[in-house]
């Protein structure tokens, strides 16, 4: 009985990864800025990652972009590489 709750959880699941758009494709961004860290922290997780493009929906040209964009902001100290005690 519990393989097939896990089944429907899993086709759930994947019915919503389908349905994720770019945010930057659909807000119409088409530069991601370094020094905007609302947005930039985002795509962050709680422990300072930059979070997978299956977990944000984000496109991969935009991924690559944000993904430099996050470094650049780090290395300026605007991020921080390690999450805060």
């Amino acid at each position: 009985m519990r393989p097939q709750h896990n089944q429907k959880r899993q086709r759930e699941q994947r019915a919503e990864d389908l349905n994720k758009q770019c945010y930057f494709c659909t807000h119409g961004i088409h530069e991601i800025d370094f020094k905007e860290l609302r947005i930039l922290q985002k795509f962050v997780s709680p422990y300072c990652k930059i979070l997978p493009r299956r977990r944000t929906g984000v496109c991969s040209k935009h991924q690559r972009k944000l993904a430099r964009a996050i470094k650049r902001s780090r290395f300026l100290a605007l991020l921080a590489y390690v999450p805060q005690q």
